[in-house]
């Protein structure tokens, strides 16, 4: 039986499936169940439990309606969702780098328990790695109008004080998460000094959102930034988002309703809203892309989106290293799932150009590099850009001219998998490759199929680049270099087999050139939900 202490008390672990030499210590509890008088607010601290906590499986996932391969769903009553799991090699008196994964999923779904998140095989190659899960969707997100009165400790009688629900309690759960690990990352052999942490999509732009909050500074020395989305909430467009999810749900938008409402009826309103706009094309840019929840620019806790504090050189910001990648192919996969709007019109294309106020420049020169690509191929093109890799891009930059450390990749692989299907480089297909869970059945869609001996020699690049980038902030090439000339130090994930299975090829490169200088004649439109 494998024991560690933790502030809160002893936990015990077991093998990791996928590596035996590891040890996986699963939903250990980083803050108080956040509902009943909890709910709406800051995460509290848990409270401690005395002998040895059993942590062998995952903790509950956040109120949410998705059902994702191989992962478990939220059930009505689970509570207990604000949880971290561990995979260490290690033990007390080890000085190992930390890997801190936020998930992704539009802020509405998804959770640390998904399969291709498995940390053992990162851990194996000499980290401890962490995962956590959060507050998402509504109970996350939403603005929650006017003050709640809560009594200070002191029992019957004590004073009242009267605040608000903050807008940002996702974030508020992954700050509370990071101080788990600065607390606690000791006894599983961890260097708190050390910590990177890493995410994906809605993941990584929360960690560009932590990088612009003083309240996290200190918490990490590191970031890993996968398909960082464009998407920040102003505090106008939070409080419209509330009194559509509170007229699905047939409840008022004010505070006292929202907090009798269960949050499986906020989870349904929600859906609501998000189906409402899919199905509507006059919905303007959220016919296009229906994710109604993300941080809030609240002026208490986040102040800028993240493009705007990375320009502006945010204190919190300046001495952390940053790795950023994105996918080549970003929007193709929402196609394939069925959420991408149906644009097969030069029509429909101009609508669409409008609603996100894009000139009609752009729009041609997506149409005039791609001579033969179809209105709806240009649509997935110029939204891929728009949503992922321009702004990934440009956060990459920003840091940069404001001093910090920067290195920049794409993920680029366009062969391997099944012979029978297509393997796209489109969203989420670099994850299990970052994490060696390839062989995992749930991920083969995303892969294009069961991966060859070419992509498992891809996913240990891959790895390595991350445990090395966390050891000692150096992924294995050189970093970005402010203005003119930064294109050359892009590193590129392919197969060996495709073009030496580091650079683009000649004709990937030129595309990738026109297409940014594209995006600085026009201009990139920040998005909010």
């Amino acid at each position: 039986m494998v024991v560690f202490t933790t502030r809160s008390g002893a936990v015990r672990g077991r093998p990791a499936e996928r590596a035996p030499l590891v040890t996986a210590v699963l939903g250990i509890p980083y803050a108080a169940p956040p509902f009943g008088p909890h709910r709406f607010r800051e995460p509290r601290p848990v409270r401690a439990w005395g002998g040895v906590r059993p942590c062998l499986g995952f903790g509950p996932v956040a109120p949410q309606s998705a059902e994702l391969p191989g992962a478990p769903g939220w059930q009505p009553g689970d509570e207990d969702i604000l949880t971290v799991n561990v995979w260490t090699p290690g033990g007390p008196g080890d000085s190992l780098p930390v890997l801190v994964w936020i998930h992704g999923g539009a802020f509405a779904f998804g959770s640390s328990a998904q399969p291709d998140f498995d940390g053992a095989a990162l851990a194996g190659l000499g980290m401890v790695v962490v995962s956590c899960n959060y507050r998402l969707g509504f109970e996350g997100f939403g603005h929650v109008p006017g003050a709640i009165p809560t009594a200070r400790d002191g029992g019957e009688g004590a004073a009242v004080d009267v605040d608000r629900c903050p807008d940002n309690r996702g974030l508020l759960d992954q700050i509370a998460a990071l101080e788990w690990v600065r607390d606690n990352s000791a006894a599983f052999g961890g260097d708190a000094d050390r910590v990177t942490v890493a995410g994906q999509s809605a993941g990584a732009t929360s960690i560009a959102c932590l990088m612009a909050v003083d309240r996290a500074r200190g918490l990490f020395r590191r970031a890993v930034l996968h398909s960082a989305v464009n998407s920040c909430a102003t505090a106008e467009s939070a409080a419209r988002t509330t009194e559509e999810v509170a007229a699905a749900a047939g409840v008022a938008a004010t505070r006292e309703a929202l907090l009798a409402a269960p949050p499986q009826l906020l989870v349904a309103a929600s859906e609501a809203v998000v189906e409402a706009c899919r199905r509507n094309p006059a919905a303007g840019r959220r016919h296009h892309d229906p994710a109604i929840f993300g941080p809030v620019v609240d002026g208490t806790l986040l102040h800028a989106d993240p493009l705007t504090a990375a320009r502006t050189g945010s204190p919190a910001a300046k001495d952390v290293e940053l790795l950023v990648c994105r996918t080549t192919e970003e929007y193709t996969l929402f196609e394939a799932v069925g959420s991408s709007a149906d644009i097969g019109t030069e029509a429909l294309l101009g609508t669409f150009a409008r609603d996100f106020g894009l000139s009609v420049a752009l729009v041609r020169g997506y149409r005039d590099r791609a001579a033969g690509a179809s209105v709806r191929e240009t649509y997935l093109a110029i939204q891929g850009d728009l949503f992922f890799a321009e702004y990934s891009d440009r956060l990459a930059e920003a840091h940069a001219r404001a001093g910090g450390t920067v290195f920049l990749a794409r993920f680029d692989r366009g062969s391997g998998g099944s012979p029978a299907r297509p393997v796209r480089a489109w969203h989420c297909a670099d994850v299990p490759f970052a994490f060696g869970t390839l062989d995992d059945e749930s991920v083969h869609f995303l892969i294009g199929g069961p991966p060859g001996d070419a992509d498992r020699e891809l996913a240990g690049r891959m790895m390595r680049s991350w445990a090395d980038f966390a050891a000692c902030g150096d992924p294995g090439w050189r970093k970005l270099v402010a203005g003119p000339g930064a294109g050359a130090d892009v590193h590129h994930w392919r197969t060996r087999g495709e073009a030496g299975g580091r650079g683009p090829s000649p004709e990937r490169a030129e595309s990738g050139a026109a297409r940014r200088a594209l995006w600085r004649d026009a201009g990139l439109p920040l998005l909010t939900p």
